[in-house]
């Protein structure tokens, strides 16, 4: 078997690994990146990059015909043909994954296509194509991602019961589609085929759409979501789905425990994801999993002693900007570590500092501690909130739906968390999360001169509702 030796290999091209493997290179270390697909990952490929151009073309389909009405135009829908959309969107996968193929080559990364399995502490074995080689290094890094979650009498099909890779990958529209799982990926492809002119059912087994995001978000998303025709359930079990007739049967029982069957052309579940650790090696090396998913220590280290994960395998965030992030700490760590050196700016990820977005519309962002987190852990705080209808920019754009809601440490005004639900929300986000990040309090940010009229203004105004300095409610 053919040996070739590195610094730092990582497995997985997606956004922790090419993120780290670029990283690593920059800072001299001799890398290798193993993906046994496409470079990207998940994200790149069939996930956030191509679903957000379905969500910019769906966007501009209904409300630019709205507003064309409003001015009197007559439009003829008749010949609407989505496959050029969606075409769009693989355009867009295709020409960022051969960016990222660039940017490996351009930093010297060496790419190995193949299915990467470890051998030991410090070798990992590749079958590729041609053949098996055994790469050794000082440090690997796992970044495998995570695959759409199977449940049972949901099984994937691809043709009438869909993953989200499934109905990214179809080029034609169903006429009625059942989602299952009011999450984030159920809610953002409720919008862009409710958009499109497709009837939406939603059914959620939590009590509300968007269960992970403050509870005021959830009631806000789901009266615009029923406003635009999109039927929701929630509280909601779906029991199973049967083909009958060419027509998906989805078996339910909703939250009076009442019995209904609910009929379409396709169903997407999306219930969650797994971790892609199966057939790694984990086992015989001894590193340490719950349910699946990699336990990590300081700097996002194994119990392994030189084998780091980051990503959708960790236990952290299963966002791609996470996993990115990660990617960069630990290549950072590792360097350091192998020349002898301090990294005196070395710092872990911290949880509560890492966004959440939602891409439908209105548009939803979050982070930190919630209004409901802080009463659980009995910290001291207080919450102040403006509402877009107080915000020129929001009115004049005709999007005054929406909220921004700030949690601050009652004793000091630092801020605790942020969560917005409205037009330019995963934007708008990073100025709270840069004041909590840098120590800022909430007074800094009130007396920050936000140009006007913009939709930054919305924060600022929240903080000085915390201030009782409101001008504009």
């Amino acid at each position: 078997m053919k040996e070739r030796e590195f610094d730092f290999i990582v497995i997985g091209a997606g956004p922790g690994g090419y993120v780290a493997a670029i990283r690593a290179a920059q800072l001299g270390l001799k890398t290798a990146v193993v993906e046994k697909n496409l470079v990207g990952g998940v994200c790149l490929n069939v996930g956030c990059i191509p679903s957000k151009s379905l969500i910019h073309n769906a966007r501009l389909f209904a409300e630019g015909g709205k507003m064309l009405q409003k001015a009197g135009a007559k439009i003829d829908m008749s010949g609407f043909d989505y496959e050029p959309i969606w075409k769009t969107s693989r355009l867009v996968a295709e020409k960022l994954s051969k960016g990222v193929n660039f940017l490996l080559k351009k930093n010297k990364v060496e790419l190995i296509q193949g299915t990467a399995k470890l051998t030991g502490a410090s070798t990992v074995e590749v079958e590729g194509a041609d053949a098996a080689i055994e790469l050794r290094s000082k440090a690997i890094l796992l970044a495998t991602g995570s695959r759409p979650r199977i449940i049972p009498g949901f099984e994937f099909d691809e043709k009438r019961i869909l993953s989200s890779t499934g109905i990214l990958m179809k080029n034609t529209l169903p006429k009625r589609l059942f989602i299952l799982g009011a999450g984030p990926i159920g809610m953002e492809f409720a919008y862009i085929m409710n958009a499109f002119g497709v009837d939406v059912t939603v059914v959620e087994l939590l009590p509300r759409a968007l269960p992970l995001e403050d509870e005021e978000v959830s009631r806000i998303i789901e009266k615009e979501f029923r406003n635009r025709g999109v039927t929701i359930y929630t509280g909601a079990n779906a029991k199973s789905a049967e083909i009958r007739n060419n027509e998906v049967v989805v078996h339910v029982v909703d939250e009076q425990t009442k019995a209904m069957d609910i009929y379409a052309d396709a169903a997407l579940v999306s219930v969650g994801r797994t971790p892609n650790t199966d057939n790694l090696g984990l086992e015989q090396l001894g590193i340490k999993t719950d349910r699946g998913y990699i336990l990590t220590g300081d700097y996002h280290e194994t119990s392994c002693s030189g084998i780091f994960a980051v990503g959708d395998i960790t236990t952290y965030p299963q966002l791609a900007h996470a996993a990115s992030k990660a990617g960069e700490i630990v290549a950072e760590r590792v360097a350091h570590l192998l020349k002898g050196t301090p990294n005196p700016q070395e710092r872990s990820l911290d949880r509560l500092h890492v966004p959440s977005a939602v891409y439908c519309d209105p548009q939803v962002a979050s982070f930190g501690l919630s209004e409901a987190s802080a009463k659980e852990k009995c910290i001291d705080h207080q919450v102040a909130r403006f509402p877009y209808r107080g915000n020129g920019r929001a009115v004049a754009e005709d999007a005054p739906e929406g909220q921004v809601k700030l949690v601050f440490d009652r004793s000091n005004g630092a801020i605790l968390g942020a969560s917005i639900i409205g037009e330019g929300a995963a934007d708008l986000i990073h100025e709270p999360l840069l004041a909590a990040n840098a120590g800022l309090r909430i007074d800094d940010i009130a007396a920050l001169v936000h140009a006007h009229p913009t939709l930054s203004e919305t924060i600022m105004e929240a903080s000085k509702v915390a201030l009782d300095r409101a001008i504009h409610i």
